[in-house]
């Protein structure tokens, strides 16, 4: 398991909760006896792969945004790469899930994995792929962007009762045992935490989550797969809750 990340990440370039000041430095403490890769930015070649030029016109106005929105979109694909061979974590920021082809928001600017996925696939490293977004908000934006796709399924998960998730996640992928794809990845929120805004699940589900997603892409991928941090703004437990998902993702 391979950790891509970059200092710059640690920049405070707004003023959501996405960027604040100590977030990504909780995870990487968490994570320090992982192995780290540093990884380029995005092309703008990269980023039309999925938005039109006028959003990626409209990031550019913020030089600071645009450096560490393609940074991440960067990261995202050096992930997706990696996990080719073996699993990764993008451990970037801003995160991507909200952005879609013509707009942006929710402290997202580019869509990381879904740039991530379409260059594996225009370069035809992959032909196939399944996203599970576990954050507590709606993937709009990968949504949009995949919306009517049949290389790409995106599956989104409803922040549910605890009792109910896991199973709940189970059943979903489950339902799509049919479906043939090259590489897994995830939208790995963990806002859903019972201290977050989700105020569902606990430390130890996010283990869980990271096994079934695992079992299923050591089934249908042969083990291919990776996960970029999205939402989760309880700095507190914010680390653990990555490591447990890792735990049982690697």
């Amino acid at each position: 398991m391979k950790i891509v990340f970059h200092k710059r990440f640690t920049c405070v370039y707004a003023y959501d909760p996405a960027a604040k000041s100590g977030r990504m430095e909780s995870i990487v403490e968490a994570l320090k006896d992982y192995q780290f890769v540093s990884p380029q930015p995005a092309s703008e070649e990269d980023l039309l792969l999925v938005h039109t030029q006028s959003l990626v016109e409209l990031v550019k106005r913020d030089r600071v945004i645009f450096e560490i929105a393609s940074l991440a979109a960067g990261g995202a694909i050096t992930a997706a790469e990696i996990a080719l061979s073996e699993p990764a974590f993008g451990l970037i920021r801003p995160p991507g899930h909200h952005a879609g082809r013509h707009f942006n928001g929710g402290f997202c600017f580019f869509n990381n994995i879904a740039i991530a996925i379409e260059k594996l696939i225009r370069s035809k490293k992959i032909m196939r792929a399944l996203i599970v977004d576990i954050d507590l908000h709606y993937g709009n934006g990968t949504e949009d962007i995949f919306h009517g796709r049949k290389d790409v399924v995106f599956l989104n998960m409803e922040c549910r009762e605890r009792s109910e998730y896991l199973e709940e996640l189970r059943r979903c992928l489950a339902e799509i045992e049919d479906y043939e794809y090259d590489i897994l990845g995830v939208s790995a929120g963990f806002d859903t935490y019972e201290k977050d805004w989700g105020r569902s699940l606990k430390t130890e589900d996010y283990s869980i989550i990271g096994s079934i997603i695992k079992e299923q892409a050591v089934k249908r991928c042969e083990g291919r797969r990776f996960a970029l941090l999205e939402g989760g703004y309880y700095l507190p437990d914010l680390g653990k809750n990555v490591r447990s998902f890792l735990a049982g993702f690697d």
